[in-house]
């Protein structure tokens, strides 16, 4: 499975580079290049990795487009990141949302409850603040720096006595959620709820989503949340790669 998975991996490269020597795809992606001088030469066997004139860089071939066509329904992030988040609710047994950014707010665009759930929001295009929620402090962490300095200096609505609203203590924990590859809420935007967010990548490494696990502050809290940090980290990182974002290693 973990050749399978450099493969796919080195095709994503190409797709985003054009055209890489053996050292440039084993720089990217953390392997040693008779590993991938290996895995080039089986994709170049089937048709999907060609060389070109200059000996030494790859492409992708024409076998490429071949499978392409077998792909004829419409991309849909909601659709492709589904079977993920159905895994993740069940693990988390908590409520999973898919969400994106229209540059002033963030919409929540699919849903899957957690069987821990009882009742919960459809939160399914409705619109909630950068500041106050998980999804948003991802957004907000992973934007240009002049962007996120514009929107932190245009004013923060307190929603609740637990929502940041200084932009000096805001920005220092979005330069936390850049490190650890995660961000947190509790009681941020409502009480009683807390959320663990982790970002969702396209090919060129964009963050163009966001997954969240959300629940109630009784059940995420300081004992459950490594555990749940883990998964929604982990869920985040394959429906990168179902969008074409090569997995390291």
């Amino acid at each position: 499975m973990q050749s399978v998975d450099r493969a796919v991996s080195i095709l994503q490269v190409l797709a985003r580079l054009g055209t890489a020597g053996v050292t440039e795809i084993a720089t990217e992606l953390a392997v040693h290049k008779s590993t991938v001088f290996r895995l080039l030469d089986t994709l170049e066997s089937r048709g999907l990795v060609e060389q070109r004139v200059d000996r030494g860089r790859y492409q992708l071939a024409f076998g490429i487009v071949a499978l392409a066509a077998g792909a004829a329904r419409k991309h849909d992030l909601s659709v492709l990141s589904r079977p993920v988040c159905l895994r993740l609710a069940e693990a988390v047994r908590e409520t999973v949302n898919i969400a994106i950014h229209d540059g002033q707010a963030v919409i929540s665009i699919d849903q899957v409850i957690g069987a821990a759930t009882v009742t919960s929001v459809n939160w399914v295009g409705q619109r909630t603040p950068f500041h106050a929620t998980s999804a948003g402090k991802v957004f907000l962490a992973f934007m240009p720096a002049p962007r996120r300095d514009a929107i932190l200096a245009g004013g923060l609505e307190p929603f609740t006595a637990h929502t940041l609203v200084d932009p000096t203590e805001l920005a220092a924990e979005l330069a936390l959620v850049r490190r650890q590859g995660y961000a947190l809420t509790a009681e941020e935007h409502e009480i009683g709820l807390a959320a663990v967010a982790a970002p969702l990548r396209s090919m060129d490494g964009d963050v163009v989503a966001a997954v969240t696990a959300s629940g109630p502050t009784f059940r995420i809290n300081a004992e459950t949340l490594p555990g749940i940090v883990e998964q929604v980290v982990a869920a985040a990182a394959q429906i990168s790669q179902r969008n074409g974002y090569p997995k390291p290693g």
